[in-house]
């Protein structure tokens, strides 16, 4: 779990980027740049600069579509708590820390344990096992075990 900073994001660049050459196109014909710029003679053509826009905007929504999804999908993967599968420890900003140190560090909560009902029920069964095989009985029901 890493702290954002205040970038611009990538679809933002690209929207921006798109949004530029659309401009661009448009000086081409309003202002017209290229005689501006290199001399010559002018002669403008607003169909060309329609659909040089569409076909700007053809490639453009998708870009900025796959690119918005493949973002939130590697977000949505960072935001994954990697855990060690032998010793259960958290990895907290490269530092490997036990469960409940994790919880301290990162969200300031106390820790402390129980049991799931599924547990207390496997424990439960497995210890009158062992305790009938002793010998004992527990008729009363009370005992945990």
């Amino acid at each position: 779990m890493r702290e954002r900073k205040f970038t611009p994001s990538i679809v933002t660049i690209e929207i921006l980027g798109f949004a530029l050459i659309t401009v661009l196109t448009w000086l081409d014909e309003l202002v017209r740049l290229p005689s501006l710029l290199f001399g010559g003679e002018y002669h403008a053509n607003y169909p060309e600069a329609i659909m040089e826009t569409l076909i700007i905007l053809c490639v453009a929504i998708p870009v900025v579509v796959i690119s918005r999804r493949l973002l939130t999908r590697l977000h949505y993967l960072e935001g994954f708590l990697q855990v060690c599968a032998w010793c259960r420890k958290v990895d907290h900003d490269g530092q490997w820390l036990v469960m409940e140190d994790y919880f301290q560090h990162r969200f300031d909560t106390q820790t402390s344990h129980g049991m799931c009902p599924e547990c207390f029920a496997k424990v439960r069964a497995e210890s009158r096992a062992i305790l009938s095989a002793a010998g004992g009985s527990d008729t009363t029901g009370d005992s945990p075990c």
